[in-house]
């Protein structure tokens, strides 16, 4: 099997692999060779893989998973960052760590915007509603 863990600005993990484990919003799954075609959105979590008896881990921030069958099985993740690292502890603790911060400021300020842009909206309407006093605003 091949595995491809892709960012933006750059492949991170390219290479043969023997197994791999991942986590999307169903929980934990296990894809070995010849698995079936699937595609998932993966959460903000750690995939591992093995080769041979090694095992290696890449933190992911969210992303999509694709599983190509043929001709030989192929996994793809594009993801807007990744990490990838030998000591899983590092990865879990720091990594996921601030993945998940970063994801909950984005959360903040995309409602942050929202809130505003709707404020907006409603003040153009209610100059908008007749014997509004038109033309001037406070």
């Amino acid at each position: 099997m091949r595995l491809r863990i892709v960012t933006p600005l750059s492949v991170v993990v390219n290479e043969d692999i023997d197994s791999l484990r991942a986590e999307d919003e169903s929980g934990s799954f296990g894809i070995l060779s010849g698995h079936a075609s699937f595609l998932t959105a993966l959460k903000i979590s750690i995939v591992s893989w093995r080769k041979d008896e090694s095992e290696r881990f890449c933190a992911v921030r969210g992303g999509v998973m694709t599983v190509g069958s043929k001709p030989a099985t192929v996994i793809d993740i594009a993801t807007r960052e990744a990490v990838a690292g030998d000591d899983l502890a590092t990865l879990d603790s720091e990594v996921l760590a601030r993945f998940q911060s970063d994801a909950d400021e984005e959360r903040t300020e995309h409602v942050e915007t929202v809130r505003l842009q709707l404020n907006a909206i409603r003040r153009m309407i209610s100059r908008l509603q007749p014997g509004a006093n038109a033309g001037r605003f406070k």
